[in-house]
């Protein structure tokens, strides 16, 4: 049976959207390390999570919680849980967004799953897997946001290098959030970027059975 090879150029056509946007979210997009002193503002974050809060999660439960740090003080408050390799370029980004799960997020099933009464319960006497459920959910819609602020034409930072438990502390003390990761959100400055890194083949992902 002949297989048909798809080239990089085909494979463009496929896709629903046009070139550019692909472009903006994907192949032009990058982390960035350095930003311009242009201000994120209110409007465009509310713009973002409009639009990627139709992402999917398991039950609908949505457990991301979004923190954004302006001020100096707030920043301050921060940078003490950063790791030295991310503090100095969290420090000069003109939004920082702290990234959190809601292990609590059952509460909330009576409103967002409404089709099934009983979610809720499901989950009330099973704070483990809550926060597992928690994690996986806020997970994926950190990858929604991600792909959000791309779609803003800002450029994000996310960074893993913190102390999760000393951020928790600071700005969580209630005890039911889980802090997953650091975003630094702006417009990219001109030596914003690193090399573009390697990214496996087609061939090393996929498998077909």
């Amino acid at each position: 049976m002949a297989v048909a090879v798809v080239t990089a150029a085909a494979a463009e056509d496929l896709l629903a959207l046009d070139r550019t946007a692909q472009d903006l979210l994907f192949r032009a997009a990058r982390t960035a390390n350095a930003f311009t002193d242009e201000p994120v503002d209110d409007a465009q974050v509310r713009a973002i999570h409009d639009l990627v809060r139709y992402g999917p999660t398991a039950l609908n439960a949505q457990p991301l919680r979004v923190l954004l740090l302006r001020s100096p003080e707030a920043r301050a408050r921060l940078l003490p849980y950063v790791s030295a390799g991310n503090r100095d370029k969290t420090a000069m980004a003109p939004l920082v967004a702290v990234l959190a799960a809601d292990v609590d997020w059952h509460e909330r099933l009576p409103e967002v799953f409404p089709h099934r009464p009983g979610a809720r319960d499901w989950f009330a006497d099973d704070p483990a897997g809550r926060e597992a459920q928690a994690r996986l959910s806020a997970a994926l819609q950190i990858g929604y946001f991600l792909v959000g602020v791309r779609a803003a034409g800002l450029a994000a930072g996310p960074m893993a290098g913190f102390d999760p438990a000393g951020v928790e502390r600071e700005f969580f003390p209630d005890g039911r959030h889980r802090v997953l990761l650091l975003m630094n959100i702006g417009r990219p400055a001109a030596d914003a970027w690193r090399e573009r890194l390697p990214r496996l083949d087609y061939a090393e992902v996929v498998r077909t059975l």
